[in-house]
């Protein structure tokens, strides 16, 4: 399969790192005028700059912007009116007791992990859905259907996620836009690394023998017993944001290495 993106303009949001930067260097090796987003100009031009290195001659450009606010997707949507492709990759994530998640950490985490996608999906599917072609689609993760004790806040904004994948999806029914979640597992993104740090340095092991270690430990369903690279899961956002995938939408589309024990999505 040749997937050609080319005069297509496709937006990563949270793409200075992990899996929004190698889904943005998988578009942009596809052909597609590739907008980097992250919170800070310096990581958006390092982002631009890997692009660059990695896929000679790409054409990328980058939009600076907290996407928490509303103030923050307007500065994008202005910078940017007109997309062909949404990968709706900004998130956070992180352990911590439920009985200490207060407010306002609730609020962040629904703020970032959700209503950014909301904000760019009702600002940019508009156009997509007049013109009769575009991609949506949302970063959600296996915490959405395996929802971790330690990680509620989280998991709970990756559910929400999928709810409102499969809705868009309906609402662009007919109009050649398609809209889907992709679910990754245990990746080894930047924020993975960090987790793994402390455990790998206790143990004396390496990044990715931490990594391997707590998969097996911690997510013991898993049917390759190891993290996942940033360009596996990239590799099946790239196909959903294809020409080839016209008849996938509303799909909950897993990069999971099988850790949710279910033989159907």
């Amino acid at each position: 399969m040749q997937i050609d993106l080319s005069k297509k303009t496709a937006i990563v949001t949270g793409s200075t790192a992990g899996i929004g930067l190698a889904a943005a260097v998988g578009l942009a090796r596809a052909g597609a005028h590739v907008v980097v987003n992250g919170r800070s100009e310096d990581r958006v031009e390092t982002a631009v700059r890997h692009v660059l290195a990695e896929v000679p001659g790409a054409h990328v450009s980058g939009v600076a912007a907290d996407l928490s606010s509303a103030e923050g997707v307007e500065s994008v949507v202005k910078a940017v009116p007109e997309v062909d492709i949404l990968v709706n990759n900004v998130g956070i994530f992180g352990p911590k007791p439920f009985f200490e998640i207060g407010d306002d950490t609730w609020e962040a985490f629904f703020q970032l992990n959700v209503m950014s996608g909301v904000r760019l999906a009702r600002s940019l599917m508009p156009s997509m859905m007049e013109r009769g072609w575009g991609r949506v689609v949302f970063l959600s993760s296996e915490s959405a259907l395996n929802i971790p004790a330690d990680m509620i806040q989280y998991g709970f904004t990756k559910t929400a996620v999928l709810s409102l994948s499969r809705g868009l999806a309906k609402l662009a029914a007919g109009s050649g836009v398609t809209v889907n979640s992709v679910l990754p597992g245990p990746t080894y993104s930047e924020g993975v690394g960090e987790m793994l740090k402390d455990m790998a340095e206790e143990k004396g092991l390496s990044i990715e023998e931490a990594g391997t270690e707590f998969v097996k430990s911690e997510r013991p369903s898993s049917i390759i017993q190891r993290p996942a690279s940033v360009e596996e899961v990239a590799n099946m956002i790239v196909y959903a944001c294809s020409k080839e995938a016209s008849a996938t939408t509303g799909a909950a589309l897993r990069v999971d290495g099988g850790v949710v024990d279910s033989i159907v999505p």
